[in-house]
């Protein structure tokens, strides 16, 4: 058996050798996020692109009480409209398609048109799915069959979080962009952004996937 002694040396000749612990524990308040992939639609200039609607809104406990995160259709329609402002804002270039045009196709076409509600689009926020399972891949393909275009922008999830010790709202928005042609993901990025109120970390956390003036030059 190690005496105290014999254990204390042996930790303080590991340290003098450089020694580092196998599992460092991380200093709180420093995890790691990955890196927000910034939105790039140059590329998509004069094309209709799709815009499906968020079926995924959720908060934690300390947040769950805040409007209009307290109500989840008024949550859904109000993240949708803060997406879609951004979108024209930062991307006038593209023809967008928002989740209320998609509604009027799919009740023009019951028959052709699946429901843009009822996609099961909020798979996608898996971040190691890169081949779009069916029924969504036929359900995408068919919508952009009447849209008339072949890329659709699928804002999976919206998840809010309540820093530690009160600190800000943060905001972490799940975006994946499908090419319904292939059924693949073209890209992905979760953007996070912080703020004192709900709607100011969303918008902050749009900001950084939509930088402006990004793949201009």
């Amino acid at each position: 058996m190690l005496t105290r002694p014999i254990i204390a040396a042996t930790a303080l000749l590991s340290l003098a050798c450089g020694g580092k612990p196998a599992n460092p524990t991380p200093e709180p308040g420093k995890e790691q996020r990955q890196p927000v992939r910034p939105l790039i639609t140059t590329s998509f200039a004069g094309q209709q692109l799709a815009v499906t609607p968020l079926t995924l809104v959720v908060s934690d406990e300390a947040l769950s009480a805040t409007p209009p995160l307290n109500n989840r259709p008024v949550a859904l329609a109000w993240a949708d409209s803060l997406v879609a402002a951004a979108l024209t804002g930062r991307s006038p270039e593209v023809k967008w398609v928002f989740p209320p045009e998609l509604r009027k196709l799919a009740r023009r076409a019951p028959t052709v048109a699946p429901d843009p509600d009822r996609m099961g689009q909020s798979l996608l926020r898996g971040s190691k799915v890169e081949d779009v399972p069916d029924p969504l891949r036929n359900n995408l393909r068919s919508m952009m069959a009447l849209v008339g275009g072949r890329f659709a922008l699928v804002p999976a999830a919206l998840v809010f979080l309540r820093e530690p010790n009160g600190g800000p709202v943060r905001a972490e928005l799940s975006l994946a962009l499908v090419d319904s042609r292939t059924g693949k993901v073209a890209w992905r990025s979760l953007a996070w952004g912080t703020g004192d109120t709900p709607e100011r970390a969303l918008v902050a956390a749009l900001d950084t996937v939509l930088p402006v003036g990004l793949g201009l030059r």
